[in-house]
């Protein structure tokens, strides 16, 4: 009977499509589902140049610009009905493919007007963009500022009028992938020779464009898809997308100019180098991902390659675009991302979002979409790969649907009808899916329509590669050439880097002091006329750049310029200028005062140079000698590394030292043209470096800093606890009588609390004083100290922001707050004000000091991230407060019997090689406890473990509690997917409320237990709520009956044994776990599933 049952399954299912066909049939003349391929237009095979384009004249005019708005040039996403809505990235495709068609009739010398007409319709069209992106100039202007969702330039206008159709509050606009796109099409235009930008306002707008998308790297957006996240529940994500298209339209604007070869000077286009190399950075750490919810996603396909070209890792993108290929490609077309439910049968279209778990409906029938079988034909065109081009025709062939004049329609999308979806879910690929559209009642897919006809172009030979893309994006880096040489410009990438270094001397005492050892340097006078600026001078200029009263616009915003630009030679108002590293600014907080510190700066940025630099020419990295790096025990290291710099190596990079006048041949040289001053404006006034005007020949002062203070001069000689409740008249007398730093930064303290900053005592306001103690703490290298003043003052450092992001970007979060206390979750970019209110709110309760401390870290977190992730490789969640608990923990092992070093103690310097030390992998010789209590608190995992977690939800109905945070089996799995990265933040969210590191890694330890148990025994299931937190106390009080317990029940609960325990092994904890695991299944609490192979009947 169930043989017989099969075959009428299908009968049943057959005779249901039957019907629906019919009925859609009837509704109207001709199949909307069979191709009408007997109306085909005559396309001749053999025919002339001019037959073939004019066959696909006929189509684009029919079937795209039938459609574009005669007022705006815009194209409308519906091409029927009234109030039609127009979408920049549709339209701008729709631009290129008659732009396309316009490049293959250059060919033909009489062409009948169609060149002209086919160029000035893509002009049109992106004129039009531009008109709608100026009015909304006053976005722009606030966006550059603080890049919010509210503030954005909008994606969709009205396709006749450009006005707004929707608020930020009904659609999301920001969309950084848009507006990249918008300015790499702009450029390939232009480079073909079409006049698109008349003025100098349209120059300073787009500039103004470009200090937006430099920001991609950091600002979530709503992507391609317009949704977001894949829960589409209205929040923005990171998406790879966006940030690689951003990072292609920085390559190909930078140094460009709009009006093309009749343009001069100030039409050409800036771009920050550092922000564009972020842009890459973040790109590379977040791919094969899309995005923090998508595990990958069709729409990096553009991204990948036609049209941005944006990634240079040939390694990433082949892993990239296998894992795209593989998990979303269909028979009818990819699909968007997994679990997409944009316009399949199961969507309630009467709702703009999704309720939480409702995903899960979409699993198995999401629409499919014919257009990026067009974008794998046009790749492999462009990467020479015939096979790849004949494989993904013939996929497209039979999905194409025709108009009754025979043009070629591309659905948009190929879906599951609702009568056949469950039958679908049982067998994935089983049922035939239907078109979307057909284009024979007027609704087209234009975005569809015109990549269709660009890869029709290039498939027939009729345009090249080199046609569509003539600034050569789709060409491997190292092969491009430099398009300008009046502005810096991408350049090869391979390279073995030699980085130019010029030393200077801030006086000539200094200088004279230097050459008695054999190290020569130059001062501001000797290179004159060139100039030294610090950065902050040329952030200055910038800020001349891209400002427009009319339109309401400032010019670049206030962000510091980092090395790879502060690397490069200026000429500004017929001035030469070099710039030094931000490294060399004096700075008001206490880790510039280590001059181990700057010695490290120094060789990172050495570093982060060679590794970066993709300029033709060569880096110059200013190294600037203060008198006051030299002075006490700075001396020796600061020699030794200028000695490095002579030998031509420091910290493994190649260098070249000399003059400054010899190195500038070799530089890459910016001309800073904006900077435009009339006769009747004032010049704006730099400041240069100045020399310190010192006696040649006086003695360069060199003791007047002392070495590593002792550790009782960083302890204060008054309690607290004595004098918090003394009068403030007694407290101001002991302040004056007393010669202790530590004291009086104590007693300062409470003044501070009781009587506020502004309070009168002898050495003026306590703020004052507070800071007087700071810096002759500094002096005295007394840091304990130094690190209570900077607290109480409030001192921030810089760069704080931009190192939280290096992690973000590395797909990581931050946790700010001391350890044991409430925490801060950071998983988006923050302002400078936001954290240092999150830091002096969390992390002061305890210690002050720790303040200060959660900086340093975040400092050395950031540059340690960026170059060497693989040390944070396990580490989800960076919790500062918890890494520093892990730091004093490793100085308690080192210590053993002897008092430990207290972490507040040590210099800058030696905190970053502490944290440095307890990254690396912990040493064989520690024990148990000491390894489980490291690997605790910096929150690491084994390989795999977030996937095992999912795997074990699947088997537990009633989920999972430990530490009385719940993690439920539903709306979790049917919410996310097993390879996503919310899930695993949501397990990390879950063992948040573990208050002990080395409990903690138990809990990860049974967790691996539970998964290997279950993957051997598939039969098994748990029944229950599992709690985590008993089944290690079952495991313990086992291990107890195993290990003589002490006599006293006051220890009865002490498992510093059991964590002290080898994990495998007869009588490893592993081993106490699994049988307290098992012991759940024998107690009853799992039940065998429905396919038990132990059954017999």
């Amino acid at each position: 009977m169930a043989a017989a049952g099969v075959p009428a399954a299908a009968h049943m299912a057959d005779v249901s499509w039957k019907m629906l066909e019919l009925r859609a049939r009837s509704k109207r003349s001709g199949s909307i589902y069979e191709p009408l391929k007997s109306i085909n237009l005559p396309k001749p095979e053999g025919g002339s140049l001019w037959d073939k384009l004019d066959h696909y004249y006929r189509i684009v005019k029919s079937t795209l610009l039938l459609h574009q708005s005669p007022t705006t040039g815009l194209f409308p996403t519906k091409t029927y009905g009234e109030n039609r809505k127009a979408k920049v990235h549709d339209s701008l495709y729709c631009a290129a493919c008659a732009w396309a068609l316009a490049l293959a009739y250059r060919r033909i010398d009489d062409d009948k007007g169609r060149t002209h007409e086919l160029e000035h319709s893509a002009i049109k069209c992106m004129r039009g963009i531009l008109y709608c992106y100026m009015r909304q100039a006053d976005k722009v202007q606030k966006f550059k500022q603080d890049p919010k969702p509210s503030e954005c330039l909008h994606s969709v206008f009205s396709a006749h009028t450009g006005d707004e159709v929707f608020s930020h509050k009904e659609y999301g606009h920001l969309q950084i992938n848009a507006v990249s796109l918008f300015l790499l099409y702009l450029v390939e235009m232009i480079s073909s020779g079409l006049q698109i930008v008349y003025n100098t306002d349209e120059v300073s707008f787009i500039q103004n464009l470009v200090f937006c998308v430099e920001r991609a790297y950091r600002v979530p957006d709503f992507g391609v898809w317009e949704r977001g996240s894949k829960y589409n529940n209205g929040s923005p994500e990171l998406h790879s997308s966006s940030v690689g298209l951003a990072k292609a339209a920085l390559e190909a604007i930078n140094g460009f100019n709009l009006f093309g070869n009749q343009g001069c000077s100030w039409s050409v286009i800036f771009v920050d180098f550092d922000a564009h190399n972020r842009n890459r950075q973040t790109l590379c750490s977040l791919l094969p991902r899309e995005s923090r919810s998508h595990n990958t996603d069709a729409a990096l396909l553009p991204c990948l390659s036609y049209p941005a070209f944006a990634l240079d890792d040939d390694v990433l993108f082949s892993q990239t675009l296998d894992k795209i290929i593989r998990k979303l490609k269909g028979k009818y077309g990819f699909k968007r991302f997994l679990r997409d439910g944009y316009r399949t049968a199961l969507e309630d279209k009467t709702r703009r979002y999704y309720k939480p778990a409702e995903i899960k409906l979409f699993d198995g029938i999401e629409c499919e979409f014919p257009l990026f079988f067009i974008f794998m034909i046009i790749d492999g065109v462009f990467r020479g790969n015939p096979a790849q081009v004949k494989e993904y025709q013939d996929l497209l062939d039979p999905l194409l649907q025709h108009t009754s004049e025979g043009c070629p329609v591309v659905p948009k999308y190929y879906y599951v009808p609702a009568d056949f979806v469950e039958l679908e879910k049982k067998n994935p690929g089983s049922q035939k899916r239907f078109p979307s559209n057909n284009g024979r009642d007027g609704n087209f897919f234009l975005w569809g329509q015109a990549v269709y006809i660009i890869a029709k172009l290039l498939a027939d030979k009729l345009v090249s590669p080199k046609d569509i893309d003539p600034i050569g994006r789709y060409i491997p880096p190292q092969d491009q050439r430099n398009v300008s040489m009046r502005f810096s410009n991408q350049g090869p990438l391979e390279n073995d880097l030699v980085v130019h270094v010029a030393l200077i001397a801030e006086s000539q005492r200094l200088q004279v002091f230097l050459n008695t050892y054999g190290i020569q340097t130059q001062t501001p006078q000797q290179v004159e006329p060139i100039q030294i600026w610090a950065q902050k001078e040329l952030v200055k200029a910038y800020f001349h750049l891209g400002v427009n009263d009319k339109l309401g616009l400032s010019g670049r915003p206030d962000r510091p310029i980092g090395c790879l630009g502060t690397s490069k030679i200026y000429r500004i108002l017929g001035k030469t200028v070099v710039c030094y590293s931000i490294i060399f600014d004096l700075s008001d907080f206490y880790m510039s005062q280590d001059v181990m510190m700057l010695i490290d700066d120094i060789k990172n940025a050495l570093q982060f140079i060679k590794q970066y630099w993709k300029m033709h020419g060569r880096p110059l990295f200013v190294v600037l000698i203060r008198e006051d790096n030299i002075r006490g025990s700075r001396f020796n290291p600061i020699l030794d590394m200028l000695a490095a710099f002579r030998k031509g190596i420091v910290g493994g990079v190649k260098v070249h030292v000399d003059r400054v006048q010899t190195l500038i041949s070799g530089a890459v040289v910016e001309q800073l043209d904006f900077l435009r001053i009339a006769d009747t404006e004032e010049a704006p006034v730099f400041k240069s470096l100045e020399e310190l005007d010192l006696p040649k020949h006086s003695k360069v002062k060199r003791q007047s800093s002392t070495p590593n203070a002792s550790e009782l001069e960083q302890q204060p000689d008054v309690n607290i606890n004595d004098w918090k409740n003394k009068s403030t008249y007694e407290i101001l007398q002991k302040l004056n009588d007393c010669n202790c730093l530590a004291s009086q930064a104590l007693l300062s303290s409470i003044l501070l609390k009781r009587e506020g900053p502004n309070f009168i005592t002898k050495e003026g306001t306590v703020a004052e004083h507070i800071e007087r103690i700071y810096r002759r703490a500094g002096s005295k290298k007394l840091w304990s100290v130094v690190r209570f003043a900077a607290s109480l003052l409030g001192k921030l450092v810089d760069s704080l922001a931009p190192s939280i992001t290096n992690v973000l970007v590395q797909g990581k979060q931050v946790t700010l707050g001391a350890f044991g206390q409430e925490e801060e979750v950071i998983s988006n970019p923050l302002s400078p004000g936001v954290i240092k209110n999150i830091i002096y709110e969390k992390c002061h309760l305890q210690d002050e000091r720790e303040a200060v401390v959660q900086q340093e870290l975040v400092i050395h977190i950031g540059w340690i991230i960026s170059n060497s992730p693989e040390l944070f490789s396990g580490m989800l969640k960076i919790r500062i407060g918890w890494i520093i608990h892990a730091m004093k923990y490793e100085l308690k092992i080192r210590a053993g019997d002897m008092p430990a070093k207290d972490l507040y103690q040590m210099s800058p310097s030696e905190v970053k090689q502490l944290l440095l030390d307890i990254l690396q992998p912990q040493q064989q010789g520690r024990s148990w406890l000491n390894r489980r209590q490291i690997d605790g608190s910096l929150n690491r995992t084994p390989a795999g473990f977030y996937d095992r977690v999912w795997q074990i939800l699947e088997r537990t109905p009633n989920g999972l509690i430990v530490a009385g945070k719940f993690l439920p089996q539903q709306p979790t799995l049917s919410d996310m997917t097993m390879y996503e990265m919310n899930f695993s933040l949501l397990v990390e969210d879950m063992l948040q409320n573990i208050d002990q590191p080395e409990y903690r890694q138990i809990i990860v330890e049974l967790l691996m237990v539970i998964s290997v148990i279950l993957e051997r025994n598939p039969e098994l299931e748990f029944q229950d709520k599992v709690d985590l937190d008993k089944v290690v106390q079952e495991a313990f009080c086992d291990f107890q009956k195993d290990h003589s317990s002490p006599k006293g029940a006051e220890n009865q609960d002490d498992m510093t044994a059991f964590y002290n325990t080898h994990p495998t092994g007869k009588k490893g904890t592993c081993s106490y776990l699994s049988k307290a695991v098992i012991t759940l299944l024998l107690e009853g609490e799992m039940k065998r599933s429905n396919d038990d192979p132990c059954t017999i009947s």
